[in-house]
């Protein structure tokens, strides 16, 4: 599947809003569980919404944990979309303790323990993002300006990760908005959700390429 994307299927996440997203920027996408189809892809998302817990459960089940895991330490530039991102770390702690891909180091936390008590739980509309690392910026937001707006649905968000911190934003607290370890990315907002800020994002993420194995 010559400079396709697959979308991961596991039962978990808005996958054909998604796709309709990369339709829109003329990328070629499938929404696949298949281990053999996800291989022949150039490059794979992995969205979610929901549990942790569960979803973690959907993609071990599945085999494809073990199927993303080798496929992104062969290269192979990886998304990881809200709830997907999550599950890129190696824990979370809703609703007790799980255990992650372990593709990015940290830990996913509630939000409920860093911000003022008056703000909301979910966090949920358009935030700022704002980029840490702006002289050496992510491939993926290399189109973006400091302060473009996208949309995030979340209670809980990556922690003692700082090294892999890409782009935060501001909600009562500084929180992670987006983390990478070299080809494996994971944005907690929603880029099919946040109009053409989104778009450009996607629009960068089909654009890599695998990078050899080291």
């Amino acid at each position: 599947m010559k400079n396709q994307t697959a979308i991961i299927d596991y039962g978990v996440g808005n996958l054909f809003s998604l796709k309709s997203s990369l339709a829109a920027i003329g990328a070629e996408a499938v929404v696949t569980s298949n281990p053999s189809v996800i291989a022949g892809c150039e490059r794979m998302i992995l969205p979610g919404v929901g549990a942790f817990a569960d979803a973690a459960q959907k993609l071990r089940s599945a085999g494809l944990d073990e199927v993303i895991c080798r496929e992104a330490a062969d290269g192979k530039p990886l998304l990881g979309i809200c709830l997907g991102m999550q599950l890129l770390l190696e824990k979370s702690y809703e609703y007790g303790e799980h255990r992650g891909l372990g593709l990015i180091s940290g830990a996913v936390r509630p939000i409920r323990d860093v911000i003022p008590p008056a703000l909301k739980i979910p966090h949920i509309g358009w935030n700022e993002l704002h980029f840490p690392r702006e002289k050496n910026r992510a491939p993926i937001f290399s189109s973006l300006r400091e302060k473009d707006f996208v949309y995030f649905v979340h209670s809980y968000y990556a922690a003692d990760c700082d090294s892999a911190v890409i782009a935060t934003t501001e909600y009562g607290a500084e929180l992670t908005a987006a983390v990478q370890n070299r080809n494996v990315y994971g944005v907690q907002f929603h880029p099919e959700k946040s109009g053409d800020t989104g778009l450009a994002i996607l629009r960068s993420f089909v654009a890599l390429r695998g990078e050899e194995k080291k």
